[in-house]
């Protein structure tokens, strides 16, 4: 199996199946999927509680392959993707994980308007991988 982006090497390791399993536990809120990169079903499962819970319960068996593909779509590099989503879920409103990225505008209108008064934390609930890997893409060309 070959991404557009990378060689026949194997994928490294953006997104950890442990962690993947802890926030499980919070999946029927769509947790596991947005930490995944998987924002348009975490949002669906936020709304129906992980599709009444039959979804959150399939999951359970679906996260090793849910970390693979997030391992293949996204690019390793200096940020850690587990760190920046900590960071997001509980300091986000504060802007925290912008600083992480190194996007320092952002992080202090985020610090000053509780995360562009939350709308701006929900962006980042949708976007954060992709922002992670292209900022661990612009390390690597430097």
């Amino acid at each position: 199996m070959t991404h557009p982006d990378r060689t026949l090497s194997a994928p490294s390791n953006t997104h950890s199946i442990g962690v993947g399993y802890i926030v499980w536990i919070f999946g029927f809120m769509g947790a596991h999927r947005f930490y995944f990169g998987k924002p348009i079903t975490g949002t669906i499962w936020f709304f129906t509680l992980g599709l009444l819970l039959i979804g959150w319960i399939v999951d359970l068996f679906l996260i090793p392959s849910m970390a693979r593909q997030a391992d293949w779509r996204f690019k390793p590099g200096p940020i850690d993707y587990t760190v920046a989503w900590l960071l997001l879920t509980f300091l986000g409103l504060f802007g925290i994980h912008r600083f992480y990225l190194g996007k320092w505008l952002t992080g202090l209108l985020w610090l000053v308007t509780g995360g562009l008064f939350g709308f701006g934390w929900l962006w980042d609930l949708w976007t954060l991988n992709e922002q992670v890997s292209s900022v661990n893409a612009a390390a690597e060309r430097a």
